[in-house]
């Protein structure tokens, strides 16, 4: 079985039972695995032959996944994932792919910075609305008086 072939039949076992960001974190890590194994010397047929069969190895994957799940419930420590874009030439062995960092933020931070974020926002608004409000309520009387003026003639 070629690499190829092995990573193939793991995403098709995955692809049904999991999310895809799991599916996605398990398929990035096979292939930082076959990538390194292979700067290390070994060829495809062996790192397979390490690693088993694939449909094996996802249900295991499957019912850790499970496992964690119902010991964890449905309300994870984590809920958002940020990736930053950079490359890692060091983990990617310099050929320019596209290795992520991921950092994990609790969901009780993101409530409070969505707070603070709204905080702010009131008072900038605020702070231009009294800012401006010495000038426009002087000419919204000025506005209004000259109106009623036209109307009357």
């Amino acid at each position: 079985m070629t690499r190829s072939e092995f990573m193939d039949s793991l995403h098709r076992t995955l692809a049904g039972s999991l999310t895809s960001s799991t599916v996605n974190e398990n398929m990035r890590y096979y292939e930082e695995y076959f990538d390194t194994q292979l700067r290390m010397g070994q060829s495809e047929e062996d790192i397979v032959a390490e690693l088993g069969d694939p449909r094996l190895l996802a249900k295991t994957i499957i019912q850790t996944s499970r496992y964690q799940t119902q010991n964890y419930g449905s309300a994870q420590e984590y809920n958002e994932v940020y990736e930053d874009g950079s490359r890692e030439n060091a983990q990617d062995g310099g050929n320019g792919r596209f290795s992520p960092k991921i950092y994990r933020m609790p969901g009780w931070l993101l409530l409070v910075l969505a707070v603070l974020l709204v905080f702010v926002v009131i008072n900038i608004v605020g702070s231009v609305v009294s800012m401006f409000l010495p000038i426009l309520i002087p000419l919204i009387c000025v506005t209004v008086i000259i109106r009623l003026l036209r109307n009357r003639s």
